[in-house]
């Protein structure tokens, strides 16, 4: 089957999504600051909104993967089940006793418990072990192995680069451990065989909201609260050195939250027009990488939609702004109004509480399908964060 993408709004073939389970279920007002949530959804109907956003996909022959089906199609096979357990293992601070009773009850699981564990994660009380200090003394409510609710935003990591897949390096402790299992299906899943991976969890940190495809050939790359200089450095020097772009523009951006990644800022919409929190068209900058023989030539910064628009080769990259005022558009940003998902140029999935956003799109002759997203957005995200494509036209 076809694999790859080199564009934004190429037709859009094939997605990875992850629709919510248990590990949303495990949130509460102890953990969901550290399990960066901004409050406790609603698990039933962040599944029917995200049922939908799915449907909405199917409808536009969009093939849909579910992460939790390849995970566990993928610990059938030995040896991912051993890889994953030991580096679980490796990651878990509990002490050695409660530590080898979590490996035996990893290793006893079949896989789709395996994998249910692997993402809603275990509590102390679920286990049972007599002489275990650690386990007499934590919590009954406490987590041996945290749960993953940030799963639901499968751009984050990994991206695919044409014929290749980079798996990222989360920034955040809380996610450290989804490129564990993302990493695992594209090296051992029989529908990923033989595709070369790029980059990776142990380097510096990269992540796929960060990551625009403006055009074949040209990856702007924001830095960040989440996205490092030299996590920047390193993807830049892999893609540009292999061919996978002739151009990474690197754009700097305020390390906040409400700005976590570059596509809360901006996304595409066509193939030279793109959606902006216009607080920040003005001064987005950016600075081109290019590769010569000797390593990276590095540009003179300029503004973004310069630098964007030379590189990409096109006259104008045009700009549709995030609401009519300064107050409308600093809600409608913060609530993913501009994270939208590209199904072919000028259609987008957006969320539909972004009534003037949506509206400027579609004064703009950008079609918007629109999908609830009143609890799927409490972890910040809208419908490019909860996608990662995997084939493109």
């Amino acid at each position: 089957m076809p694999l790859g993408a080199d564009s934004e709004v190429g037709r859009l073939r094939t997605v990875m999504l992850h629709r919510p389970g248990p590990e949303l279920g495990r949130l509460t007002p102890r953990n969901n600051d550290q399990l960066l949530f901004d409050g406790i959804p609603w698990l039933g109907r962040a599944q029917e909104e995200h049922d939908a956003f799915a449907q909405a996909l199917r409808d536009h022959d969009v093939e849909v993967l579910y992460l939790t089906e390849l995970l566990t199609q993928t610990l059938a096979i030995d040896a991912a089940r051993d890889e994953i357990i030991d580096s679980t293992l490796k990651g878990l601070f509990v002490g050695p006793s409660l530590q080898a009773l979590i490996g035996a009850k990893l290793a006893d699981a079949d896989p789709a418990q395996l994998a249910e564990t692997l993402m809603a994660g275990l509590r102390n009380d679920e286990v049972h072990l007599d002489g275990s200090a650690a386990h007499q003394l934590m919590q009954p409510e406490d987590f041996l192995i945290n749960p993953l609710p940030n799963l639901l935003f499968t751009r984050d990591s990994s991206v695919w680069l044409r014929d290749r897949v980079a798996v990222t390096s989360l920034a955040m402790p809380a996610r450290v451990r989804e490129t564990q299992l993302t990493g695992l299906i594209y090296r051992h899943h029989e529908r990923f065989a033989g595709t070369p991976i790029v980059h990776g969890p142990h380097l510096e940190h990269l992540e796929g909201g960060d990551v625009l495809e403006l055009s074949p050939g040209v990856i702007a790359v924001g830095i960040g609260e989440r996205t490092t200089p030299a996590g920047l450095e390193r993807f830049a020097q892999q893609v540009l050195s292999e061919g996978l772009a002739h151009t990474v523009l690197a754009v700097p951006i305020a390390q906040e939250r409400a700005t976590m990644h570059l596509d809360t800022i901006v996304t595409m919409v066509d193939v030279d027009t793109v959606v902006i929190y216009p607080t920040m068209s003005d001064t987005l900058r950016s600075v081109p990488l290019t590769w010569g023989d000797d390593g990276f030539v590095i540009g003179a910064e300029t503004s973004f939609f310069a630098g964007a628009a030379a590189a990409m080769g096109i006259e104008t990259l045009h700009q549709i702004d995030t609401g009519l005022d300064p107050v409308t558009a600093e809600r409608e940003q913060w609530d993913d109004g501009n994270n939208t998902l590209a199904i072919n140029a000028r259609l987008a999935v957006a969320y539909e509480r972004n009534e003037q956003t949506n509206a400027r799109l579609e004064e703009h002759g950008i079609e918007v399908i629109t999908i609830s997203g009143d609890q799927l957005g409490s972890g910040r995200g809208g419908p490019r964060c909860m996608s990662c494509p995997i084939d493109r036209d």
